[in-house]
């Protein structure tokens, strides 16, 4: 049975966050939810970047409201942790609803 799309309702793609969607910065995003709050390290470490790399990805998500920076100390060596803002946990909760959404039409359309 062919399912006839609405041709009212946009497709879940049309409502991917560029900002959120891109693998490096959902991933941050991701393993920031589970941790709550990340060490810039461990993120570095998680998602095989440079400094550099995630640095440049931090700056997108924080100019666009979805985590915030905190520099510091631990014992004498300079830190830097990362948490996410309320936008960003909304952020990140629309995305994988959308994910979801597009991954059950493509599942639904290998079924027939």
């Amino acid at each position: 049975m062919t399912q006839t799309p609405d041709p009212d309702a946009a497709h879940p793609a049309n409502g991917l966050d560029e900002v959120v969607h891109q693998r490096v910065r959902l991933g941050i995003l991701a393993i920031t939810h589970e941790a709550r709050r990340v060490e810039f390290g461990y993120l570095r470490t998680q998602l095989e970047l440079t400094a550099g790399n995630l640095s440049k990805h931090l700056s997108v998500l924080e100019a666009a409201g979805l985590i915030e920076v905190e520099k510091g100390y631990e014992g004498r060596r300079g830190r830097t942790w990362i948490t996410l803002t309320d936008d960003g946990v909304t952020a990140l909760s629309n995305e994988i609803r959308r994910l979801k959404q597009l991954i059950a039409r493509v599942e639904t359309t290998n079924d027939e």
